[in-house]
């Protein structure tokens, strides 16, 4: 088969690479992988055709606990 999504599964494969696959939306197979500093998701839509999202930043440590329950009730509201 020469849908995108598989030739983008064999490239990471033969890369190495250990990713992840999700179903957020009907129309497309979400891919996603990280690597130091850097998370990229890549949307596959039948039709072949991706759209790709990087976000990049450093490692640092921002907060602890207080920090993610701050974040969870921010995400409430």
């Amino acid at each position: 088969m020469n849908h995108a999504l598989f030739t983008l599964l064999s490239d990471l494969e033969a890369a190495n690479i250990h990713f992840t696959l999700g179903r957020h939306r009907p129309d497309t197979i979400l891919v996603t992988w990280t690597r130091v500093g850097e998370r990229v998701e890549v949307d596959v839509f039948s039709d072949g055709h991706m759209e790709v999202s990087r976000f990049t930043g450093n490692e640092d440590i921002v907060g602890d606990a207080q920090l993610v329950a701050a974040l969870i009730r921010k995400d409430l509201e």
